[in-house]
């Protein structure tokens, strides 16, 4: 048995966020919102206040899931008898995930990479021998380093998904929660006459529940009035859009110009067009198999 002394940093470190903000399971609902919309993070590890051992994480999906979109909603049903606005008091602890997938800090870069891969996941905190949090790594991290060390060809034809899951702009906010939940999908393309106007993704649905109409609706109880709004609510909010132009390309386009600007402006995919039709979409992850099948 190695001695914990002389363990070593494995290079996952070397690509980690170390300044990791954690939350308590202690926390609520609506804090655990405010706190992630005002770092603008997608997942936030739950910790023992005093210890730091890390004990679940909380994800913009499993909020979208909680204000309705799927199961968790059981507990606003349930417990307080559809009250919302009650129900965002309730502890952050009764939402989070707790079986976490976890890096421990010794690890390789490769070995976090292949797990974050075989599990579907987007990121993973880092921990110590005793499960205290250290760091996070994400799939922009990763991306960001094989970018710059690997041989970047291939257009986006050959590794776009196609079969796009998309919605027009008069569904309802909570039917795009229903079906981003159901689909473990985090982006929808809105259509219109076969014309893509926008693209809402599960990050611009807590926007509307922190900072927009909704949050105002969860004050005066009357949220089932902003979940039966249209999806073009959001579309026409510049406010509560990520991306406010959603990055288009050809499907003759390199990959590595793709690559190139969805690091430059921060963006998390990609949607590939033939004659103005959406024909396909890459994601971070797409790129991450890809790049990474070159190292």
């Amino acid at each position: 048995m190695k001695n914990k002394t002389n363990l070593k940093e494995g290079s996952v470190m070397d690509l980690a966020t170390k300044e990791v903000i954690t939350m308590p399971p202690t926390t609520t609902i609506m804090n655990a919102l405010k706190s992630m919309l005002k770092h603008n993070f997608r997942r936030v590890p739950i910790a023992d206040a005093g210890t730091k051992r890390i004990e679940g994480i909380i994800s913009a999906t499993d909020l979208v899931n909680f204000f309705g979109g799927g199961g968790k909603y059981k507990i606003v049903q349930e417990r307080y008898n559809n009250n919302l606005p009650a129900a965002v008091n309730e502890e952050v602890e009764k939402i989070m995930e707790k079986d976490v997938i976890t890096v421990e800090y010794t690890d390789s870069w490769e070995d976090a990479l292949e797990l974050m891969l075989k599990k579907g996941v987007g990121g993973c905190p880092v921990v110590d021998r005793d499960d205290r949090v250290v760091g996070i790594i994400t799939e922009r991290d990763m991306l960001k380093f094989l970018a710059k060390h690997t041989e970047l060809d291939g257009f986006a034809s050959d590794y776009m998904s196609k079969g796009v899951l998309t919605v027009k702009p008069n569904v309802t906010i909570e039917e795009a929660m229903k079906l981003m939940i159901s689909k473990k999908i985090r982006r929808l393309p809105v259509i219109d006459d076969g014309i893509l106007i926008g693209l809402i993704t599960i990050r611009e649905i807590l926007r509307y529940f922190g900072s927009g109409e909704a949050f105002r609706m969860l004050i005066t109880g009357n949220i089932k009035d902003a979940l039966d709004k249209p999806i073009s609510t959001i579309l026409s909010n510049h406010e509560l859009l990520v991306y406010k132009e959603p990055l288009t390309f050809y499907s003759d386009v390199r990959i590595s110009r793709i690559v190139e600007a969805m690091l430059e402006k921060n963006y998390g995919v990609a949607l590939i067009l033939n004659d103005g039709k959406l024909e396909g979409i890459i994601t971070e992850k797409d790129m991450l198999k890809f790049l990474y099948s070159k190292t």
